[in-house]
């Protein structure tokens, strides 16, 4: 094989394989999907609904998510989780950080012996508030899924053992085949 080809092989396949490595992983059947529903409610605040369709038994999520209005500064400045899917959850965070126009969600069903869960289905989990900081209107907002401090990527943990299963379906060891790497879309106004 020529240098040259094999160069430009090799090139080619150093830009493909990190595409490989982020590309939705779902091991439970269909690809789950999470949905980001943005709307405006006046000229400086906005809204946007995270939605999620999955077909397995879920234990918890981390959503983190990039805002954007142009060179319009915009704060995420809240969250609520009241209605959603997870309302029963016991921990349901919320953290923006204005200096990188980020937030981060963190959905955990159970802190103690309690056997909460997010049954298969669709449906909103949490309505993310978003407003101006200088009191600018915002012309358009754009959400994107990202990585926040230290390592939070969106991802969702399904339940280790799905009802119906036989007892100890997937080992501990193996907690790495729990996770579920969703689809995202960003579903705007008309």
């Amino acid at each position: 094989m020529k240098p040259r080809t094999l160069t430009v092989g090799l090139l080619i396949a150093l830009l493909v394989l990190p595409a490989l490595n982020l590309a939705q992983v779902d091991k439970f059947g269909k690809l789950d999907t999470l949905y980001a529903d943005i709307s405006k409610i006046d000229d400086n605040n906005w809204k946007v609904e995270i939605s999620l369709t999955n077909d397995e038994y879920v234990e918890a999520l981390s959503v983190p998510l990039r805002l954007s209005a142009g060179t319009n500064r915009i704060v995420g400045d809240s969250a609520v989780y009241t209605g959603g899917r997870v309302e029963e959850f016991d921990f349901k965070g919320f953290r923006a950080d204005t200096s990188v126009q980020c937030v981060t969600l963190g959905m955990m069903a159970n802190l103690g012996p309690n056997v909460n869960m997010l049954a298969p289905g669709s449906g909103r989990l949490v309505t993310i508030f978003v407003s101006s900081l200088d009191n600018k209107p915002i012309e358009k907002l754009l959400v994107d899924t990202t990585t926040t401090r230290p390592s939070n990527s969106l991802m969702i943990m399904a339940l280790r053992i799905q009802p119906g299963d036989p007892p100890d379906t997937i080992p501990r060891e193996r907690y790495v085949d729990l996770q579920v790497l969703p689809a995202f879309a960003v579903r705007e106004p008309k």
